[in-house]
């Protein structure tokens, strides 16, 4: 039974599905005005290692994540300027431009990662009418007003606004948390619609019934989710610093246009990267991008590897010692994996059911163990590596120990189908550099047998030919000279 961290609630809970099998997931996608940092991919590693989980465990999965390219101003409060149009200012291109390009950067980081690809990417200039529609919902139901041009929502009229965060009403009063806004009842109210009156020159703006704007940012991951899963769906997930606003607001913009409580069954919040002068910021010109670690000579698998070490709910402090240990702890696995992979050189493509060992069969149910208990990266890490070590010299007769390999490499890349290391690559890696190596062997010994023949060595030559024979190798000589192939 899979267990979640539910911060709904803070505690630990068995996952129960909305539909048996079915699984709705939406994650939080990137703001596309800059590089993602490897703070950000935490994340979405993590949401990857989610949906991994829980497709192995038999789960049809709708994984979908927003991409927003309009209207998430430089403090999640309604304050500040919009992020897309001070990137777009500052590097003297359009918006859809700046957009565009850092989105397929973002993809092309998530490639790397071996982050599969949601099943629905959603943008937010694409999904404005869906917004308005559920914004009008919101206000037929009363929990809005108009002020200074802008939409807001009115957060008294919500009772269970800031259950997320454990907020109180009398604490959110006293916008202890919030920057003044003249214009709100409430220093937590926030805008749903934005007009003219308060950004004159905003570059991408939409007809609306409360006059010609943008959308505020957190309406838009409200109405791409209700489109893609529906009004009630299984689990949200996100940065912890999306807990006390955009995730507080989604949800009272949601369950107020609804009416349903709860709006999300489960909400996984993942922690920081943080480095020694603290959390990554790239308003403070201070991060890391994945390119960054490439450029320093290692490989995304490393961080990637590095991430696992962590639990998603734990803060991770990144350094580069820190990720010299990942490079070398993940070298030593793949030399393991790889020298296994020599002794059975056909192991990918003639998988026959492997027989079934204790210590194989022990370690996949620990590490099923680990995953299902709030997706533990290092405990199944751990079992991972138990595994290896355990079997890393497989005793018996060749018939036994080629068997017991396979069973090894089959429990591995059923765990790697969780962390995603790209395991598989590293067997066809094996496989390719076997071939080469008896291609050298062959080829030497082909041309040892004709220098034979030519000196009238016909038992060396001979000897030469059998010995082939016992590898594999079918020799036809012809006056052109002498090919090789493998039998079957």
């Amino acid at each position: 039974m899979l267990k979640l961290y539910n911060t709904l609630g803070r505690e630990l809970q068995d996952f129960k599905p909305i539909t048996p099998g079915k699984v709705g997931f939406y994650g939080c996608g990137l703001t596309v005005y800059n590089y993602a940092h490897i703070g950000n991919l935490r994340a979405y590693v993590t949401h990857d290692i989610l949906t991994r989980t829980l497709r192995r465990m038999g789960y049809d999965v709708t994984h979908v994540m927003n991409i927003t390219d309009v209207g998430h101003l430089s403090d999640d409060a309604d304050s500040g300027d919009d992020k897309m149009v001070r990137s777009a200012e500052e590097r003297g291109k359009s918006v859809l431009e700046i957009a565009e390009f850092y989105t397929q950067a973002f993809y092309s980081d998530m490639e790397k990662l071996n982050i599969a690809k949601p099943a629905i990417i959603c943008k937010a200039t694409e999904h404005v009418p869906q917004m308005i529609e559920l914004i009008k919902r919101i206000e037929a139901n009363g929990f809005t007003y108009s002020a200074g041009g802008n939409l807001y929502f009115d957060i008294s009229k919500f009772p269970h606004y800031g259950d997320l965060a454990m907020l109180h009403m009398d604490e959110l009063k006293a916008g202890a948390r919030i920057a003044k806004d003249a214009n709100k009842r409430n220093p937590a109210d926030f805008v749903l619609w934005f007009t003219k009156s308060k950004f004159e020159n905003q570059a991408l703006v939409w007809d609306s019934p409360w006059g010609r704007g943008y959308p505020g940012w957190h309406i838009e991951c409200s109405a791409m989710s209700m489109k893609y899963l529906g009004e009630h769906f299984d689990i949200h997930a996100g940065g912890v610093d999306h807990i006390p606003i955009h995730h507080t607001n989604e949800i009272a913009q949601s369950e107020a246009a609804t009416g349903r409580h709860p709006w999300v069954n489960y909400w996984l919040h993942n922690e920081f990267l943080i480095m020694e002068k603290g959390k990554m910021s790239k308003s403070a010109g201070d991060f890391i991008t994945l390119k960054d670690l490439i450029d320093r000579g290692f490989d995304p698998m490393d961080y990637r590897y590095f991430l696992l070490g962590g639990h998603y709910r734990s803060q991770l402090q990144f350094s580069w010692a820190a990720m010299e240990g990942a490079r070398n702890a993940r070298k030593s696995l793949t030399e393991k994996i790889a020298a296994m992979a020599q002794k059975v050189p056909d192991f990918l493509e003639d998988r026959k059911p492997p027989l079934v060992f204790e210590s194989t069969e022990n370690y996949l149910e620990a590490f099923n163990r680990a995953m299902e208990e709030d997706l533990s990266t290092p405990r199944a890490l751990a079992e991972l590596w138990g595994l290896l070590r355990e079997n890393s010299s497989v005793p018996g007769d060749t018939t036994v120990s080629e068997s017991k390999i396979t069973g090894i490499l089959t429990a591995v890349l059923d765990m790697d189908r969780v962390l995603g290391l790209n395991l598989e690559k590293i067997l066809k890696k094996s496989e390719k550099q076997e071939d080469k190596a008896l291609s050298a062997e062959v080829e030497a010994l082909v041309l040892e047998r004709t220098e034979a023949k030519k000196a009238k060595n016909y038992a060396k030559a001979d000897e030469i030919r059998n010995k082939l024979n016992k590898m594999g190798i079918i020799l036809t000589d012809s006056p052109a000279g002498t090919t090789w192939k493998l039998n079957g």
